[in-house]
């Protein structure tokens, strides 16, 4: 039987919401194996100067845990 893990980062980038998502699943990646989706929640703009200067993301990341 498999198991499913969820773990919830807070992620942030300069680059965009996608540049934010990878660098979650970067750092994830450097613990964990086998990560297989993850959830994106409660975007976040940091705003200065009326321009958008930096992402943020709550994220959940889920992945399979090895049941031998």
């Amino acid at each position: 039987m498999a198991v499913v893990k969820v773990i919830e980062l807070l992620s942030e980038s300069t680059n965009g919401w996608e540049a934010a998502v990878q660098e979650a699943v970067n750092e994830a990646s450097k613990t964990i194996k086998n990560i297989k989706s993850v959830y994106v929640s409660n975007m976040q703009a940091i705003v200065e100067n009326n321009k958008v200067v930096n992402y943020r993301l709550n994220v959940k990341i889920s992945f399979v845990v090895d049941s031998e």
